[in-house]
């Protein structure tokens, strides 16, 4: 099934949303747009986020995965989780981002 997208810029961030195997969902873009905002207000040094929407088969329900993809000067920021439903997967992999971004801040802080 071919990948369906909606991109839009949020600040300076440039935003890339992607459902695989699933329709495109405006409520889940602007869920996602909304936690990206947030982070861009913290780290406005994110250059752009790539974030999938993904079903898979999973009998045990866990089925809705989240990825995102971070881009800033350095090596890209990445996180996923597998939950059984969009918003849960996208509260706890926005929650293992900004951990990395704080490393990442503090490391730039001691520069």
């Amino acid at each position: 099934m071919p990948l369906k997208s909606n991109t839009k810029n949020l600040y300076k961030m440039e935003v890339n949303v992607q459902f695989v195997k699933m329709a495109v969902s405006e409520t889940m873009t602007a869920y996602v747009s909304k936690k990206l905002e947030k982070l861009t207000e913290k780290y406005d040094w994110i250059i752009k986020a790539d974030v999938y929407f993904k079903l898979e088969n999973d009998r045990a329900g866990n089925n809705k995965i989240y990825e995102i993809e971070l881009s800033m000067s350095g090596p890209k920021i990445f996180a996923s989780s597998q939950e059984e439903n969009f918003e849960l997967a996208a509260k706890k992999t926005t929650m293992e981002l900004e951990k990395q971004l704080e490393k990442r801040k503090a490391v730039f802080m001691a520069h």
